[in-house]
């Protein structure tokens, strides 16, 4: 009976192809498969696999109908590692920042398949630093809350509320498409209407693109549909320090993804 490979499941950082860990420099190195989702820089693979590795994109992006599903995915972990092989699943980011690293878990538990988790830098850290916005800044958050906001979400009054005094900066995750109407329940919910808002870009790739507003201007300042994938959103007095410890420089337009 065959063994199976060893699966290893990591994160591969924000964007830049520098912010990645020395352990994942060699797990991409011995891999026989990389299994990677779209928001992953393909500069990692280029610049560290080896350069006959079987390399299968299995990115899923929100309401395309056209991407894996996550049963796919998962089924396409299970495959090869059962073949033997070793198979890096690569996700954007943090390998368990608002990613389906459970469903794999399980699946790779079931299956007695050996793992390794790998963690990267989230968006909220990239972006914080590559944009002179510190999540925590003394005087300006008691804390940092990072959830996510989509057509989908249904939080309740009472979340709602406590969002909006809590005095934290809220970081928001696939929250770009419906920022007006996030700033608006904030509002409604007695945020101040003069608090910071920022939209970041492809955070810290060259094509970074930093978008800073209040809530209460929101609407005027923002178009939904202007901002490209992905972006994250800041919420908070935080906000104010980009403009004074602004350092990374970028071009300001294409994709790196």
């Amino acid at each position: 009976m065959r063994r199976p490979g060893k699966v290893v499941l990591a994160g591969a950082g924000p964007g830049d192809e520098e912010l990645i860990t020395i352990k994942l420099q060699h797990r991409l190195a011995e891999a026989d498969v990389i299994i990677t989702d779209r928001l992953v820089n393909s500069l990692i693979i280029t610049l560290n696999a080896r350069k006959d590795v079987e390399i299968i994109l299995a990115g899923k992006k929100g309401y395309n109908k056209n991407s894996l599903s996550q049963e796919q995915v998962t089924a396409l972990i299970i495959e090869h590692a059962g073949k033997g092989k070793n198979v890096l699943r690569l996700k954007g980011g943090d390998v368990a920042f608002f990613s389906n690293l459970f469903d794999e878990l399980v699946a790779l538990k079931e299956n007695k398949i050996p793992f390794e988790i790998i963690p990267g830098i989230t968006a909220a850290s990239g972006a914080s630093a590559y944009t002179g916005i510190p999540l925590t800044a003394r005087n300006y958050s008691q804390g940092v809350q990072c959830l996510t906001f989509n057509p989908n979400s249904n939080y309740s009054p009472a979340k709602w509320r406590q969002l909006a005094a809590s005095g934290d900066t809220l970081v928001f995750y696939m929250a770009a498409s419906t920022i007006c109407v996030l700033s608006q329940k904030l509002m409604d919910y007695d945020c101040p209407a003069s608090t910071g808002i920022a939209v970041i870009e492809q955070a810290t790739t060259i094509y970074q693109h930093v978008h800073v507003s209040t809530l209460e201007n929101c609407r005027k300042d923002f178009s939904e549909s202007a901002f490209s994938s992905p972006s994250l959103v800041i919420v908070g007095d935080v906000v104010r320090l980009h403009d004074q410890f602004n350092w990374f420089q970028s071009i300001g337009t294409g994709s790196v993804f």
